[in-house]
Order: C-alpha cells, then sequence, then structure tokens
C-alpha cells in the first residue's frame, strides 16, 4: 500500500514539473516574441485612413475643412468657420489598437474661436480607446474615451502642465482608487504655445497607461474603464459603466483651437 501511495504522489509531482515546465516554456516564447516595428498612421500628404466625427454632423463630414493634411502635418483649422457652436471634432485613425505605444509632435497655433468655452483655450488632446467613430450620434459631443491632453501657457509664469489625463465617459484608477476628476494633471513643465512638444502614450490593454512628455513620465494610472460623465446624448448601449476597456479608436481633437500634430507613429506592444 505504501509503495502505491509513493508512486502516486511521484506521479503528481512529475506531472506537476510537467506543467511547469510547459509553462516556462510558453512564457519565454511569448518573451522572445518581438513588439512590431513603428509604423507611420499619416503619410504626410493626406487623410487616407482617419475619419472625421464633429459635433452636430455625420460620421465622415469633415466640417469646414477643419482638419487638413499640408507639408507633412496634420491641421486643425478654423479659417472657413463662421462661429464654433460647440463643434467639438475628432480625426479618428480607421482601426482600434490594443496594447501600443503611440507617439507624436504637436503645436497650437494663434488661431483660436472666441466663441469656444474659454477652456479650449490653447487646449487639445489625443483620445485613445475609444469607442468606434460610426457608433457616435450626431449630437453626441465627446467620444467615450480616454484624453491626453495638451495644454499650453496661457498667462506668463503661471504652471500649466500638459500630458494631463480627461476621461469623457470614463474613469481610471490613480493612486489606487478609481478618481473622479474629470481631468487629472500631470508632472509636467509649462510650455509656450508655440513650442513643438513630443509627446507619448504606452498602453498596456486596460491595464496600465503612460504618458511622457519630452521622454519623461508624466502621469500613470490603471484601468480605464466605462464610468463617469461629460459625454452627452450617446447611444446608451454603448455606455455600459464599469467595463474596462481593452482598446478602441485613437483620435485627434479639434475644440476651437488651432493645433497641428506631426510624426504620428505606433508600435504595437507583445
Amino acid at each position: 500500500m505504501r509503495t502505491r501511495i509513493l508512486s502516486a504522489f511521484l506521479g503528481i509531482l512529475i506531472s506537476i514539473q510537467a506543467c511547469d515546465d510547459s509553462k516556462m516554456e510558453t512564457e519565454a516564447v511569448q518573451m522572445s516574441i518581438p513588439d512590431s516595428e513603428w509604423v507611420n498612421l499619416f503619410n504626410g500628404h493626406d487623410l487616407k485612413g482617419w475619419i472625421p466625427k464633429i459635433h452636430h454632423h455625420e460620421v465622415g463630414d469633415n466640417y469646414a475643412n477643419t482638419f487638413r493634411a499640408e507639408d507633412g502635418v496634420i491641421e486643425v483649422n478654423y479659417d472657413e468657420y463662421e462661429s464654433f457652436e460647440e463643434r467639438y471634432g475628432h480625426l479618428f485613425y480607421k482601426e482600434p489598437f490594443s496594447n501600443f505605444h503611440l507617439k507624436w509632435e504637436y503645436r497650437f497655433t494663434d488661431q483660436w474661436l472666441e466663441d469656444a468655452p474659454i477652456y479650449t483655450f490653447r487646449n487639445s488632446g489625443v483620445m485613445f480607446h475609444s469607442q468606434a467613430p460610426e457608433t457616435i450620434l450626431k449630437e453626441q459631443d465627446w467620444p467615450i474615451s480616454v484624453e491626453y491632453q495638451m495644454l499650453a501657457e496661457e498667462n506668463e509664469g503661471e504652471l500649466r502642465p500638459t500630458g494631463n489625463m480627461c476621461s469623457p465617459g470614463t474613469d481610471v484608477v490613480f493612486e489606487g482608487e478609481i478618481d473622479d476628476r474629470h481631468c487629472i494633471n500631470s508632472t509636467s513643465s509649462t510650455y509656450r504655445w508655440d513650442e513643438w512638444v513630443s509627446a507619448e502614450l504606452i498602453v498596456y490593454g486596460d491595464s496600465i497607461v503612460h504618458h511622457l512628455v519630452n521622454g519623461d513620465t508624466v502621469l500613470t494610472y490603471s484601468q480605464p474603464q466605462i464610468g463617469g460623465g461629460v459625454a452627452n446624448r450617446f447611444d446608451p448601449t454603448i455606455k455600459v459603466d464599469g467595463q474596462l476597456l481593452k482598446s478602441g479608436y485613437i483620435g485627434l481633437q479639434s475644440e476651437g483651437q488651432g493645433v497641428l500634430f506631426r510624426e504620428i507613429k505606433i508600435k504595437e506592444l507583445r
């Protein structure tokens, strides 16, 4: 009897070791899979692959030529507008991403529509983990998404960090708990409106998110998820509060302030 028990026990140990060895081999293979190469999302001369969605307008309607491609830059320009009328807009890349490292450079222009809300002055952003553009209703103001907020100096000598997080229709976990603030400031420096700034997002699905400015990590949070307020007149079947956001679309923002985007590239992370 003892011999049988000992044999059975040894068999269990061998099985456990085999499972552990298999798991280690699988993990080793996964670790050996390299990240993808950098891919340019913007071809430098037109908006091929990008989809506009502007408040009060249908998906695909680039009202008044808001988004333009010229000389290697995507420009947000309002020279064909008579008034802003809350035409918050976003230019979405055609496909979603989950685990990725996104890089771009931006700077503001001296163009700002005075009938836009005052908070939009020298303010723009890049949305990620957004709902698909075709699911955004005509009268929906903001996509359910997470935003890398871009700000520039408003008054000389006053701190105004960039690379902040804003959350239209979403929540994030910051410092160990869900933070119900719409925006969380980063620790970045303040930059002039006409200065090119290098921005980066490192996103691991519904896990960790890092914001970088000029190569420095300025904000980290986790568990992006549907929740909170700010977004209005959305399809209620889309907004399932508490649902973790594992992936979504990337969108460049227009909200009354002229801004330039260039060198937009992405690397998918394995």
